[in-house]
């Protein structure tokens, strides 16, 4: 009877050193992929941010270039109009009518200009891939918050001694100075110019 329930401690004890060793070890593998998650959302930014504000740039100049043309040739008119010189008014009419023919095609594909809709698209990609940078640094706090946890409380940071699992820095920012420091990179917010 002894050696059954001393058999049974015995069996139970390895059982709970097996759990917290694969909880400790799978808790390592997981602080890893949640550092290079962060590396991966750092990249889209690094790839996405510049493309996105190049194509709202160029798509808000062609608009701008449109709406220039049509400021062009109403001041045509207008000015033609004002003098009453028939040539001038001649010439304002031949620039409105070769303005209208390639507005014609620019509006028969895009019926609708849509410079505020590409802003807007900027705007949230900018906010989502904010988040998304948050959220996996989130995660990486959290998961180094457990891990080194277990490594800290009893009975399992007797078990993370004998296999001489270590503390894990996780995200690491200084405790003083006037700003707190992630890395010298992270700490650049991306700016975007639309001229």
């Amino acid at each position: 009877m002894l050696l059954t329930v001393l058999l049974v401690i015995v069996i139970g004890l390895g059982l709970y050193v097996l759990t917290v060793y694969n909880g400790l070890v799978t808790n390592r593998v997981r602080i890893k992929a949640a550092i290079q998650e962060i590396g991966n959302q750092l990249k889209r930014q690094a790839d996405l941010i510049p493309n996105l504000e190049q194509s709202a740039h160029a798509y808000l100049k062609h608009e701008k270039a449109i709406f220039d043309k049509l400021t062009s040739a109403r001041k045509a008119v207008e000015a033609a109009v004002k003098s009453g010189d028939l040539k001038q008014m001649s010439q304002a009419d031949d620039k409105v009518q070769a303005l209208v023919g390639g507005l014609r095609v620019i509006l028969e594909s895009n019926p609708e200009m849509k410079g505020a809709d590409v802003i807007g698209q900027l705007m949230e990609e900018l906010r989502d891939t904010a988040d998304k940078v948050m959220y996996s640094r989130r995660t990486l706090i959290d998961l180094t918050a457990d891990y080194n946890t277990q490594l800290s409380t009893f009975p399992s940071n007797l078990i993370a001694t004998a296999f001489q699992f270590t503390p894990e820095a996780g995200l690491e920012t200084p405790t003083g100075g006037d700003f707190l420091k992630v890395a010298s990179e992270e700490t650049k917010t991306p700016r975007v110019k639309l001229e």
